[in-house]
């Protein structure tokens, strides 16, 4: 069928009778596109070839669902299926792959991107990349265009954009054309690093940022500052030969301190910490909400329940049983979330720096918020017995505990009560408290009835259930790491849990049936390369992964049951996991694959996400709540602000992490030579990456480290095996390993391997002898390198 136009079956019934008045109704629809590509006529008697396919979905990135091909092509009917089929075949041979609803080539940039301007072409264009890129291929280049209509703000090189992308129907140029929509916050020239004193008296700042140049420092410009400390330095003189001239600008502290090591990550993510001045003035000049637009709930029971150490109360909750006769066991449910969008008014200077922040950041030593204390721990805080605006979702579900209706309204409350998880559950398993014991009646008992019923639901819906728990650091007032714990899960958290679900799916649903433009939370189903990369490692455990029908959560969970207190459990958990996509914020609403829901978008922490603040400010303009609602700008601006939280939440979470990975460095500085327990948490070409049972800290074992032999690396069964013993370590595998070398400033453990390697089991010998070389060929057979040049396997050992 390739590069042929196929003909359906004529004697199916739908193309008999009108066939002709269709064929000419189609030839008059004959369109190029994007004014590029000219497309035969076509009508249900004709169907579009793979490569009509193909270039469709090049040139149109934005509009590339699979009900947009059809509308393109004209497919009705039977044709309908036929696009399907070819679809899959596609997607099958890795010729397009799924981004969200739409369809897109490998190797392609998104309709709406993140650029950096890195030069201009012969003609004086700008020239930018994307800012991310996980494309197998160079980074694309891209063109920006501008025209006397564009209204769009003036860049030049150096700037972050987002940008508008444009397949380019000129081959012989740059693969794409951008529009600028929006320029992103310069970075500024600031440099983070250690000052260090040499030998000969001068001084020299190392950067954390080993992709930035070395800064010379006068001794008159150190500011203060003393060899060792942690320093932020401005560069203020250059040199066509030597080091660039700086100055001291802020002396962060000894880089002994922990509070030093998590600035690192917030100067090399460049995560904004200082509020402006404008931002600050307009928090502290707020004033108290008022009742205009407001129903008075504050005599309705709500309550917050959230960690110990919480700062801020975003969220309250309420339960009683329905007495409506025709819902018998049902209950009303109540979410109360705090109306920040009263605070922070579209286009003001607290909304741009939200915005820009995108989320707030949590550090084991401290928070950098999206939005100042006046407004995140005061104003909007639910505090006990304190009046506080808010929005709220009226609930009511069956005794089965699916939802029946729902409503929102704009209100003032006052919690009765502040209670932290723990405290909830112990008074639900009978020890109370002075505070507990009056609420517990009118209060807890309902919320835990109501969440009684909700779990039947959500265990029928089955959502992905990984058991993959959260470990967390306790730093001592020092902020030096005490120890680490797992926080037991408790089930007020799920309670809680289940409630802000609910209160999303509704503010989802309400939303979509205004016609209301919004921002979902999206979690796409996995990706076919990952769904097979799954199932080979599976085989090697003996577990089948069905193909063909589109995967379902309830069927992981399957596979999760199964192992379950075997040896294999936290192997498969890590496993499943890994094979998940991300999930992002998008206007294009797919659903979330994760939590089994078709319908769903954040609404629940506007404090700490923008996401949020911007369904708070779309419910109100839905459903005329007040006249603070989402702007018709706003409106036109979600997609680019969709991709940019996006990035801002994944900033936070490789910020956060790496935070974690220098703190725990940094403890174990001073140990380096004791042994540890450890667990295979990564399988590379490269190397073993551990994680320690006590701490949770990662580090590496280089593979030429490992043994005598030759050491095979197998991607799928996640395991690498002596090329003669056979023997190797897998992901999972419980180790004994020792520390050789700390690096606080980079967050790097190195250890070496103490545990003998053990024969892994006959399904992975199979999958490792199929990697092994053939002299015929000099490949291996799974598409290896030749035999001199082992690039995955290690030299031997000279220990």
């Amino acid at each position: 069928m390739t590069g042929l136009a196929r003909r359906i079956d004529p004697s199916s019934d739908r193309n008999s009778g009108s066939g002709t008045q269709k064929n000419q109704k189609g030839a008059k629809n004959n369109k190029t596109f994007s004014g590029k590509t000219k497309v035969k006529p076509l009508s249900e008697a004709y169907l579009p070839t793979k490569e009509d396919i193909l270039t469709f979905i090049t040139e149109n990135p934005d509009r590339a669902a699979k009900r947009d091909i059809a509308k393109a092509f004209n497919l009705k009917g039977d044709a309908r299926i036929y696009l399907k089929d070819i679809l899959r075949e596609l997607a099958n041979d890795g010729q397009v792959e799924k981004r969200a609803k739409k369809l897109s080539r490998p190797n392609t940039l998104p309709p709406i991107a993140s650029l950096t301007i890195t030069g201009r072409d012969n003609d004086g264009g700008l020239i930018a990349r994307p800012i991310e890129w996980s494309g197998e291929t160079a980074a694309p280049l891209v063109l920006l265009r501008r025209t006397h209509k564009d209204k769009g703000p003036t860049v030049g090189v150096g700037d972050q954009i987002l940008a508008k992308i444009f397949a380019n129907s000129d081959k012989g140029g740059v693969p794409y054309t951008g529009r600028v929509i929006k320029k992103l916050e310069k970075r500024d020239n600031a440099v983070l690093g250690i000052l260090r004193q040499l030998q000969s008296g001068e001084y020299r700042l190392e950067p954390v940022n080993r992709k930035q140049t070395e800064v010379s420092i006068d001794a008159e410009h150190l500011n203060g500052a003393k060899s060792g400390d942690l320093v932020e330095v401005i560069p203020h003189q250059k040199s066509r030969f030597g080091l660039p001239q700086g100055k001291i600008e802020q002396v962060i502290g000894s880089i002994s301190s922990e509070k030093a090591l998590s600035m690192i990550a917030i100067h090399e993510y460049e995560i904004p910490h200082i509020f402006p001045e404008k931002a600050i003035e307009q928090a502290e000049n707020a004033k108290p909400a008022t009742m205009s637009h407001r129903e008075d709930w504050r005599s309705l029971p709500l309550v917050t329940i959230d960690p110990v150490d919480a700062k801020d109360y975003d969220d309250a909750v309420f339960a009683e049983p329905d007495t409506d006769p025709n819902n018998e066991g049902g209950f009303v449910i109540v979410v109360a979330i705090a109306d920040v969008s009263y605070y922070v008014p579209h286009g003001s200077a607290l909304d741009h720096e939200a915005l820009k922040r995108g989320n707030s950041v949590y550090f084991p030593d401290r928070v950098v918020p999206m939005l100042p204390e006046r407004i995140s721990n005061d104003l909007c805080s639910l505090r006990e017995g304190v009046d506080r605006p808010a929005m709220a979702v009226r609930i009511i579900i069956g005794a089965d505990g699916r939802k029946r209706s729902h409503s929102f309204h704009r209100i003032m409350m006052r919690s009765i009560a502040r209670l932290a998880y723990q405290q909830a559950q112990a008074a639900i398993d009978g020890a109370l408290d002075e505070k507990t014991e009056r609420v517990i009646d009118i209060s807890l008992k309902p919320l835990w009835k109501a969440y009684a019923a909700l779990k039947k639901a959500r265990d029928k819906r089955e959502p992905l259930e990984l058991d993959l728990p959260e470990k967390k650091l306790i730093l001592d007032d020092q902020g030096q790491v005490l120890k680490v714990v797992v926080p037991e899960r408790l089930d007020a958290h799920k309670l809680i849990e289940e409630f802000m679900i609910q209160a999303n799916v509704a503010a989802a649903e309400v939303l979509e049936a205004k016609n209301q433009p919004l921002i979902y939370r999206i979690h796409d189903v996995p990706s076919l390369a990952k769904q097979e990369s799954l199932r080979d490692f599976l085989k090697t455990l003996e577990i089948s992964l069905a193909r063909g029908a589109e995967l379902r959560p309830g069927q992981f969970n399957g596979i999760l049951s199964r192992v379950k207190g075997t040896d294999h459990e936290e192997l498969v958990n890590q496993v499943v996991l890994r094979s998940q996509s991300q999930a992002e914020y998008n206007t294009e609403n797919i659903g979330h694959f994760g939590l089994n829901l078709r319908h769903y978008a954040h609404f629940t922490s506007p404090i700490r996400r923008y996401a949020d603040l911007i369904v708070h400010r779309a419910l109100i303009r839905a459903l005329n709540l007040g006249p603070d609602g989402l702007s018709n700008d706003e409106v036109g601006e979600l997609p680019a602000i969709a991709q940019s939280i996006s990035q801002t939440e994944r900033r936070a979470m490789l910020a956060e992490r790496e935070t974690t990975d220098r703190l725990i460095a940094h403890h174990l500085a001073e140990q380096v030579g004791s042994e540890f327990q450890a667990r295979v948490q990564g399988v590379t070409r490269a190397g073993l990456f551990v994680t320690l049972a006590t701490y949770g800290a990662d580090g590496f074992i280089p593979i030429s480290t490992l043994g005598r032999e030759y050491y095979h690396y197998d991607e799928a069964g996640h395991s690498v095996a002596g090329e003669r013993s056979g023997k190797g370590y897998r992901l999972g595998d419980s180790v004994e390993v020792r520390l050789v070398e700390a690096q606080p400033v980079a967050g790097a453990l190195r250890f070496e391997m103490l545990t003998e390697p053990r024969l892994l089991p006959a399904s992975l010998q199979s999958h490792h002898k199929a990697t092994k070389f053939s002299r015929n060929t000099g490949k291996s057979r799974s598409g290896g390198p030749a035999k001199g040049k082992p690039s995955h396997i290690s030299r031997k050992s000279k220990r």
